[in-house]
């Protein structure tokens, strides 16, 4: 089931879980495997956060989804949350994407259990260099990802892709086909729709990004979409919603469930709108 959850549900959402943890609903802890493992690589969860770096990202937007991540692993409410799951434990990598075949691991997996690691892992986040590059594949995103649950060394509980972006898919295959061969396999995929500028079809920008993502990006068990509409919920936004991410919860009285429905946006509204502006 497909959740929306409102920028004032996701501030709620973050006071809930740095206050008491038990008021959430209970987290999925479903195993992706079955098989006898290492039980020192089991996570709570495996997470992806795959973060858009094409044109239509100014400079100023990077830099605050960077510092946004960053600030968010290191803060009290992601470490209070990494304590409410059976192991204490998530493995997380960060790649940045734009085309279909333009994806860049800007950190590799690493192992967050406390302080100390957080910290490290958002150091590395910081370091890299910011990039843009031309075109937006969600779809690529995503393929790329799925493959990254197979390299590393853990065995989650859960199995997470956080995609962020400005506008829709508009290169590579469509994408609700990524989704739906990722959702096959049991993995979730969560939305962070970036609608903090006004709407520039210059740039490819649609109206109404967030339907976009709830009905044709995201998906699994327990999904949902986080819309930030101002540049000054910008940190915050990115922090509660990986807070739930980590938890395994939704704020049970804040979210609408999406109901089964035809696509408010079409899914193949940037690939139209692509073809009309460059007849390619």
């Amino acid at each position: 089931m497909r959740w929306s959850v409102s920028i004032g549900g996701v501030f709620a959402a973050g006071a809930l879980l740095a206050g008491d943890a038990a008021s959430l609903a209970a987290p999925n802890t479903t195993p992706v495997q079955t098989q006898k493992i290492d039980e020192s690589k089991r996570v709570d969860v495996e997470l992806i956060l795959a973060v858009d770096v094409s044109y239509s990202m100014d400079m100023d937007e990077l830099a605050l989804q960077r510092e946004g991540y960053a600030g968010a692993i290191t803060s009290t409410e992601f470490l209070q949350a990494l304590k409410t799951g059976p192991t204490g434990k998530v493995a997380v990598t960060y790649f940045e994407w734009a085309a279909s075949n333009d994806q860049k691991v800007v950190m590799s997996w690493r192992i967050i259990d406390g302080p100390e690691s957080a910290d490290a892992v958002a150091e590395e986040i910081l370091k890299a260099p910011l990039r843009r590059a031309s075109r937006t594949s969600i779809s690529g995103a995503i393929n790329f990802a799925m493959p990254l649950f197979e390299a590393n060394e853990y065995h989650g509980l859960r199995r997470v892709i956080d995609v962020s972006g400005d506008g829709p898919n508009n290169n590579g295959e469509p994408v609700t086909l990524a989704r739906d061969a990722a959702l096959a396999k049991g993995v979730t995929i969560n939305g962070l729709p970036i609608m903090a500028k006004e709407t520039n079809y210059a740039t490819m920008d649609i109206e109404n990004l967030d339907f976009y993502y709830e009905d044709c990006v995201v998906g699994g068990a327990g999904s949902f979409v986080v819309p930030i509409k101002s540049k000054e919920k910008f940190k915050e936004a990115i922090r509660t919603k990986l807070v739930m991410e980590v938890a395994g919860r939704v704020p049970e009285p804040r979210v609408i469930p999406a109901a089964a429905r035809e696509p408010r946006v079409s899914c193949l509204i940037g690939e139209k709108i692509w073809q009309e502006r460059w007849g390619r």
